[in-house]
């Protein structure tokens, strides 16, 4: 016999709930929102942050705070978002170290894709090879050549075991035949800052880092990795273009809430980042950096939900090549 009484009160749940989530999204957000980019400050990633943050407080009508808990390849600010409370107030902007951390670490506290909700992409961009102000290569032709006599005293710079700039650093090196000196950092600020000293040889890493130091004259850029050149420097070659095969990759930044974020604050926040990568002064301020901001139909939940997963398909298999074994 049915309980019409019990399925009133089911009913009434029912709608009290949906009633609330739509006065949550409503509302949202009723403070600071915090935005944590995993790396140091100074880095890339933490630019790119900040730029997003400050154009995502528009629409939104709160302040974005950028926090900076950086260390372990990422894994202490993801583990910090990941056991947040799924509000929407905290946020994770992060690159491809989402995917491959999960290949490195044995106890990661965190499942890349069952703990967290995306929210979508934010950025696409190239990776640049650099050096040291005086490293002896005058041209693209002639740093090939160098670096495969030299290789043993070469030292190569990089933001840490999985980040974007060590997997550039492998494919650099499967690509030239070669193995460098690896000196990882807690991110690329301090690599890019020791490059910029002369303390290192190389470092392979994002355009949003390197081109404003390249076009200030303060390291030496060589060539873009992969087959197509950078707009924002157009005289500098590919290094498809000097016969060296198998270097490609192309970095993505994409944001992330905690999971169980109501869906209705994910729709709001997914709408933030659209408005942000349709934002001209954003997109203008990121090809300055030799990037770019992705169309808007990427800025979707599901387009960060399949670029994660191909990028944990196909990354972890580098990094079981080149011998990283998980901690």
């Amino acid at each position: 016999m049915v309980n019409w009484r019990s399925m009133a009160r089911i009913g009434l749940l029912c709608a009290w709930a949906g009633a609330a989530l739509g006065a949550l999204a409503q509302d949202f957000p009723v403070k600071p929102i915090t935005m944590v980019m995993p790396y140091a400050p100074g880095g890339p990633g933490d630019v790119i942050t900040r730029v997003f943050a400050a154009a995502m407080q528009k629409p939104l009508g709160q302040q974005i705070v950028v926090e900076n808990p950086a260390g372990a390849s990422g894994t202490i600010g993801t583990t910090k978002v990941a056991r947040a409370k799924a509000d929407g107030y905290t946020l994770l902007m992060i690159h491809v170290s989402h995917a491959t951390n999960q290949a490195m670490y044995k106890g990661l506290p965190y499942h890349p894709e069952a703990d967290f909700e995306p929210i979508g992409r934010a950025t696409s961009g190239p990776m640049l090879v650099a050096a040291r102000n005086g490293f002896p290569a005058k041209n693209l032709a002639e740093f090939v050549a160098y670096t495969k006599a030299n290789a043993s005293k070469i030292s190569l710079a990089h933001a840490g075991v999985g980040s974007a700039s060590h997997l550039c650093g492998l494919m650099l090196q499967n690509a030239l035949g070669v193995k460098f000196n690896e000196i990882p950092y807690k991110g690329t600020g301090p690599a890019l800052n020791d490059l910029l000293g002369g303390q290192v040889d190389l470092l392979c890493d994002q355009t949003s880092g390197t081109v404003p130091s390249v076009k200030a004259g303060k390291i030496q850029a060589y060539a873009a990795a992969g087959r197509s050149r950078i707009p924002s420097l157009p005289d500098m070659p590919a290094i498809a273009e000097a016969g060296v095969q198998g270097m490609e990759i192309n970095i993505s930044f994409g944001l992330y809430a905690p999971k169980g974020t109501p869906k209705p604050v994910l729709d709001k926040l997914s709408a933030a980042l659209q408005t942000a990568v349709s934002d001209p002064e954003v997109r203008q301020r990121l090809e300055g950096m030799g990037i770019s901001a992705v169309p808007v139909e990427l800025a979707r939940p599901e387009a960060l939900r399949a670029h994660l997963k191909n990028e944990i398909d196909t990354l972890g298999g580098l990094l079981i090549k080149a011998g990283v074994k998980p901690e």
